[in-house]
């Protein structure tokens, strides 16, 4: 178990720091949903009424989806683009998907490698694009989770207020759902953006995200 604990420490601690976070979010989210029911006359609701409520789920998904847009972003734009002195960027000139020697793949396979990494055809395209596939996938999930949470919530609001309710494909061209996208989005890029550009000149010692401290601002690609 000790050792189980120690090789699976990094995963581990951004578990028990996303559950405990999302109970924080779950309780302080169900005062302030109180707070404003009180406010209108209404009667407060109970944290399991709340955790499954359409407010809540629509808080999670529209953070959940933002998430994962960045990371897919990262992952397929950092094939074709590059950041001279990021440690998260390949060296200027590696452009590209690289060959199957480099990808250790097929015939180029290692005794170690996956055994679908050794495979051929559609085995080894798939496998070899899981990770992406995999973010798309969790992001237009979650950005459809969002968007039908969404649609339930901005409905009572409008039923509350004595006004019709709106479909859900109304409610995906409406300012409400893209407020909702574009304010996450743009803090997630920008988080990205600071990543790339702060990693060419600052460093934290000890850290695969950072550079060697002695490196160079031009050395690229290189995790210290």
């Amino acid at each position: 178990m000790r050792r189980f604990v120690r090789d699976n420490s990094l995963s581990l601690f951004f578990l028990i720091a996303f559950l405990l976070a999302l109970a924080g979010q779950s309780v302080a989210g169900n005062a302030d949903a109180n707070a404003r029911r009180l406010s209108e006359g209404s009667a407060p609701i109970s944290w399991p009424a709340y955790v499954t409520s359409s407010d809540f789920a629509v808080d999670v998904a529209e953070n959940w989806q933002s998430e994962y847009l960045q990371f897919l972003l990262f992952i397929l734009v950092t094939v074709w683009l590059v950041q001279r002195g990021s440690p998260e960027s390949k060296k200027p000139g590696e452009e590209g998907r690289e060959g199957d020697a480099e990808q250790r793949i097929g015939r180029h396979a290692l005794p170690g490698s996956p055994g679908w990494a050794k495979a051929t055809g559609l085995r080894q395209t798939l496998y070899g694009n899981s990770l992406g596939l995999l973010m798309g996938v969790i992001f237009i999930l979650s950005w459809l989770g969002q968007s039908v949470a969404g649609n339930a919530a901005y409905n009572e609001r409008q039923l509350a207020q004595l006004q019709d309710p709106v479909s859900w494909a109304g409610y995906v061209v409406s300012a409400d759902f893209w407020n909702r996208s574009l304010q996450n989005w743009q803090s997630e890029l920008l988080a990205v953006l600071s990543m790339v550009v702060f990693s060419v000149y600052l460093r934290q010692r000890g850290s695969p995200e950072s550079k060697p401290v002695g490196a160079s601002h031009d050395t690229t690609g290189t995790g210290g």
